[in-house]
């Protein structure tokens, strides 16, 4: 049943992208390649061999795409910056003018409609020249993550009030250096992801306090960075042993970047003692898993004013024991997940709607980190078919998590501020290339023209927009 209701006056709603999936001009203008430019031009590594070269063309069509998001109705736009856009060799001795008047002239057109620009810094595509010199693996990232961000506070941040460091930093670490499915293609699954996460939380750190140290003032914006989160529902709730895998997936999963940011400046003491355990057990000198110093503990913590996080679906979990070799941030977890066959597939493996479970995990986000404002800033479903104008899965998808959403904040407390949908348009969806689409607008790929044609969500949407959640139906009042 529908729980009907709506959301508070300044609920913010939205829709998000990022730069890699809908830009294209992969070239265009004096752009440096990225390591996702580099890794869809080698054949093999991509279904279809699909790029983003072109992708959506949305470099080329600013106006187009502005239109659309009014028409959305939309109160925010939340998209990401190319670094190697902006900065071609990765560094500020090398500012391109042309992408700098890039994103001008959509931070301008969103501001001249009243449309909130929410800016990612980085969504995974990391400039080339820098992962020549090592990548996210170096400790000279932090400083020059930093230099970027500080370059982009200073040219936008009159008109941008709201910044996300990182989308998905797990992801990076994880998928990019641990299975190494993503670029950097690194796979040290037992070693390197625990390092690059320590590097880019302090990295995180040290651009937030460059914000408030040297903006925050003059500008009044909000900045934080935005996990991705899976809920995962013990399969005996009644056997403290899988209450606690439950826990401990989420502290692996989400903790490891909010614990410290949130809570005390260190990592879960979950982590801490799984990751030191079995480091003891394999014969090791000390852990896996990195320390931080009293300094870079006080560094870190708190350094975000919002609590953001991007979630598409849920899992069972269950207790297990494994294996010690190799190592692995995987098996350091001693969990097993599934999925229940009865939940709505979609596109993407294991991306099954289940949306109670976002209820869940709103009020575990109150409860671990005391009620912070939190923000959705992706959540949405891929459907695999050329044309899907008419998506009432998709429609049905937006509206039970929503629902859910609306049930957290209006019976359960929940500091929820804003909700937006992914995506905007169509995209270059990553390893899966242009399969699984997760607009609300189709774009035609095959067309050099990269028409949008909005899909039945997008005026589902834009009516939950109009109407600031799900009011009870006229007839039943």
């Amino acid at each position: 049943t529908y729980f009907y209701g709506t959301f508070p006056e300044d609920f913010t709603w939205g829709v998000s992208s990022s730069a890699y999936q809908v830009e294209g001009g992969w070239n265009a203008d004096g752009k440096g390649p990225s390591i996702w430019d580099n890794f869809t031009h080698v054949p093999g590594n991509i279904k279809n061999n699909d790029t983003g070269d072109v992708a959506c063309d949305s470099y080329n069509k600013v106006e187009e795409d502005i239109y659309l998001l009014r028409a959305l109705g939309v109160k925010n736009y939340c998209f990401s910056l190319s670094w190697s856009r902006i900065f071609p060799s990765g560094r500020n001795n090398s500012i391109n003018n042309h992408g700098v008047d890039y994103y001008n002239r959509l931070i301008d057109g969103l501001v001249a409609n009243n449309i909130t620009p929410i800016v990612t810094l980085y969504h995974w595509d990391l400039p080339q020249a820098l992962q020549d010199i090592g990548g996210w693996e170096s400790s000279a990232l932090i400083d020059l993550f930093d230099s970027f961000a500080d370059f982009c506070f200073q040219t936008f941040g009159d008109r941008v009030k709201f910044w996300i460091t990182f989308s998905e930093p797990q992801v990076i670490a994880w998928v990019g250096y641990g299975e190494g499915a993503f670029p950097p293609n690194v796979n040290d699954p037992g070693n390197a992801p625990y390092r690059v996460a320590h590097i880019l939380l302090k990295a995180h750190a040290k651009v937030y306090h460059t914000y408030d140290d040297k903006y925050r003032a003059s500008q009044g914006g909000v900045i934080g960075l935005c996990p991705n989160i899976d809920w995962v529902e013990p399969k005996t709730p009644s056997n403290p042993k899988d209450i606690e895998a439950a826990d401990r997936y989420l502290q692996f999963l989400v903790g490891w970047f909010t614990h410290p940011i949130f809570k005390n400046g260190d990592y879960p003491e979950v982590m801490k003692w799984k990751v030191g355990n079995r480091s003891e057990l394999q014969n090791l000198p000390s852990s896996r898993l990195p320390v931080f110093t009293a300094e870079e503990r006080e560094y870190i913590r708190g350094t975000a004013d919002v609590f953001c996080f991007n979630t598409y679906t849920s899992k069972i979990v269950t207790h297990a024991t494994t294996r010690l070799r190799p190592f692995s941030y995987e098996y350091d977890q001693e969990v097993l997940t599934k999925v229940d066959s009865s939940w709505p597939s979609s596109a993407v493996t294991d991306h099954r709607a289940v949306a109670w479970g976002l209820r869940r995990l709103l009020n575990w986000i109150k409860e671990e980190y005391g009620n912070p404002p939190i923000y959705i800033i992706e959540n949405g479903v891929g459907i695999k078919t050329k044309s899907d104008v008419d998506d009432n899965a998709r429609i049905f998808y937006h509206k039970t998590y929503i629902d859910e959403a609306l049930k957290a904040y209006k019976l359960d407390g929940v500091n929820l501020r804003g909700y937006n949908a992914w995506t905007f348009l169509d995209s270059f969806e990553w390893l899966n290339g242009y399969d699984p689409r997760f607009g609300l607008h189709q774009v035609d790929f095959d067309n050099p023209n990269r028409p949008r044609t909005p899909k039945r969500s997008a005026v589902y949407y834009a009516e939950i927009i109009r109407n600031n959640g799900i009011p009870l139906p006229k007839e039943d009042e």
